[in-house]
């Protein structure tokens, strides 16, 4: 989702900034911009288009300045226009965008607030004129209104009439070397310049900044920050001035090459047998202390470690949203069968907003690709003010604001994941939880050492037999080229792989925009059936488990009213190729580990349509990448 970069230099700093937001195009976007101190005067360019435009324009216009704030936005309020987009400026009270006036401030948001329209009222009552409708304007001109000669005081005055989520950076145009950040509810960092430049950076992901500075300081919640060439300072929440810990952070550019692939999710669809072993390298055992994490500042002492926190919990809450959510689900079957602990899993921005029941002997688990998801720091959070204070996270991003808010956690090894549709973070996710189920069953005495053995020597298996899933390619291909002519289509799976039903659902609306869902095949007779025509393809994942033909059962009712369906079937469940009925053998039968496999072909699936149909694969419209807002 939205993105920020800034900077304060010796140097002329638009080829990072502009660098920064061309790494943090994988969140998705809309429209972007720059403004720079430039002359004595701010000067912003603005577009709706790609981040390489913006390029051209300010090489074009010859853009060139010492301090810059620079922006990705995804459109919450207001259509994503150029006079909706960021950096948004304030020229005073009584001065509209066509007013001669020089503009005196410039900033960039991430995230909502929630009183922008009484804060609206109140600033247009005292003259001031609103060009856009997004809620960012509302403190560019606050930030004004409180201006007496110094940005930061401006910055610290104006945080404190906001309610809502934000991370802020704004430049002024009396003060040519400074910048001002600040945070609440979505993450902002400050990155310590290294060489003779002299120079300190903000932005909103360590991505941004890979190549320009390693040296990271991760802002806490209601930090304003205040930074010029070569030094900076940060005052807390109650606006003390504190110090915070200065961290080395490698972090890789989003610009990573395609190779031979089309797109980036075709490219992560085929690293999911390198993912997953990166993932599980090093797992020669399955031992709870796998989830005492990463140390973070202290926070994760011995007192957190996870086999006292595994043998003490008597239940599972897991807290995700979207694909993330599907994981969870999957892993609730892992953890009720071979655990056998009880687990709930729950959509995290439903989660917070109702009446529930709280277990202090709860385990509470995160799943996050990026681990700054708003829905889920928020209703982690909201767990946590229950009394439940056992907390652990499944993540992919070992620096990120989930792994610091839990006291345990396990970083998946999935790299870089650039395609707004999220593959090999899935199923690097699956492998995490299902080390976590063994983790959880061994502290419990639930896992005897000969199943040990042969859960793992089944993991290590994974990445050859992915290998194999992902030769079928040529024959997704063919099943693709009927998909992209229609308009729906209908997902269905049983037990175990009805959570892969959905995240196969998902990822055809997501990059082909095909109308889709996805059923517990035995609830098709209770519904959806009557959706059933020959223009409906109806996709069944078929494992060859206790529940096979039950499932043989709910595909002949498709046939009995005309559908089509595409089965994904193991070698021995007997089901063949006729009339009506395409089948594509996967090449083994995994057992509980089905679902990694699986879904592969699903995720191939949604890949060869969208192609067939044309879409924008790695940037599907209307979504974003890294989801920071509410």
């Amino acid at each position: 989702m939205c993105g920020i970069v800034g900077a304060a230099s010796h140097r002329n700093i638009v080829p990072v900034l502009v660098q920064g937001l061309q790494r943090l195009e994988y969140r998705g976007y809309d429209s972007c911009g720059v403004a720079v101190h430039a002359g004595g005067s701010l000067s912003r360019t603005r577009t709706t288009s790609r981040v390489a435009d913006l390029l051209a324009q300010v090489q074009e216009d010859k853009v060139e300045g010492l301090t810059g704030i620079a922006h990705t936005r995804w459109a919450t309020h207001g259509a994503p226009a150029v006079h909706n987009a960021h950096p948004h400026f304030s020229r005073g009270p009584n001065e509209g965008p066509d007013s001669s006036k020089p503009a005196r401030v410039a900033l960039v948001h991430n995230g909502i607030i929630e009183n922008h329209e009484a804060l609206r009222e109140a600033l247009e009552a005292r003259g001031y004129v609103f060009a856009s409708q997004t809620d960012t304007e509302v403190i560019a001109h606050l930030i004004d209104s409180h201006y007496d000669g110094d940005l930061f005081e401006a910055v610290k005055a104006t945080v404190k009439q906001l309610h809502g989520a934000y991370a802020i950076a704004a430049i002024c145009r009396n003060e040519p070397h400074r910048v001002v950040g600040a945070r609440a509810g979505s993450p902002l960092i400050l990155g310590v310049g290294q060489g003779g430049e002299g120079e300190n950076f903000l932005a909103s992901d360590a991505m941004a900044l890979a190549g320009v500075t390693d040296q990271i300081i991760y802002l806490e919640e209601g930090d304003v920050v205040d930074l010029q060439p070569g030094k900076y300072w940060i005052v807390d929440r109650a606006h003390k001035s504190v110090t915070r810990p200065v961290r080395q952070v490698v972090a890789h550019s989003g610009a990573a090459e395609l190779g031979p692939y089309r797109h980036y999710m075709q490219k992560e669809i085929f690293e999911q047998p390198r993912a997953i072993a990166d993932t599980l390298e090093g797992v020669h055992g399955v031992v709870p202390e796998l989830f005492d994490g990463l140390p973070q500042d202290g926070q994760k002492s011995s007192a957190a470690n996870a086999h006292r926190v595994f043998q003490n919990i008597d239940k599972v809450l897991i807290l995700a949203c979207g694909t993330s959510y599907y994981s969870g689900c999957t892993a609730k079957y892992w953890l009720e069968a071979i655990a056998k602990i009880p687990t709930q899993v729950e959509i995290a921005s439903e989660y917070r907003y109702r009446e529930s029941v709280p277990d202090p002997r709860t385990l509470v688990v995160t799943i996050s690709q990026s681990g700054e998801t708003a829905d889920t720091l928020a209703a982690l959070k909201h767990a946590r003010s229950l009394g439940m204070e056992e907390t652990l996270t499944i993540c992919n991003v070992a620096t990120s604001a989930m792994v610091r808010e839990c006291k345990l956690a396990y970083i998946t090894r999935a790299g870089v994941e650039i395609g707004v549709a999220s593959t090999k973070a899935f199923t690097t996710q699956l492998a995490g939880l299902f080390l976590l189920t063994l983790a959880l069953a061994q502290a419990k005495g639930r896992l005897s050492a000969e199943e040990e053995a042969s859960y793992l020597k089944q993991m290590r298996h994974l990445p050859v037999a992915l290998q194999s899933v992902l030769a079928l390619e040529p024959q997704i291909i063919s099943w693709a080229e009927d998909f992209a002519r229609k308009e729906n289509a209908l997902f269905l799976g049983r037990g175990l792989h009805y959570p892969i039903a959905l995240e196969g659902a998902l990822k055809l609306k997501e990059v082909t925009y095909i109308h889709a869902e996805a059923y517990a095949a035995g609830e098709l007779k209770h519904g959806p059936l009557a959706l059933v025509t020959s223009e409906m393809p109806v996709v069944t994942v078929a494992p060859n488990d206790a529940l096979v033909e039950k499932l043989k059962s709910n595909m002949q009712e498709v046939r009995a009213r005309g559908g089509v369906l595409y089965v994904l079937a193991d070698a021995d469940t007997h089901i063949e190729s006729s009339e009506g009925i395409h089948v594509i053998r996967m090449p083994e039968h995994y057992g509980a580990l089905s679902p990694l496999l699986h879904v592969v072909p699903l995720q191939l699936l949604a890949y060869h349509t969208a192609c067939a149909r044309g879409t924008d694969v790695d940037k599907p419209r209307n979504l974003a990448k890294s989801v920071t807002v509410e």
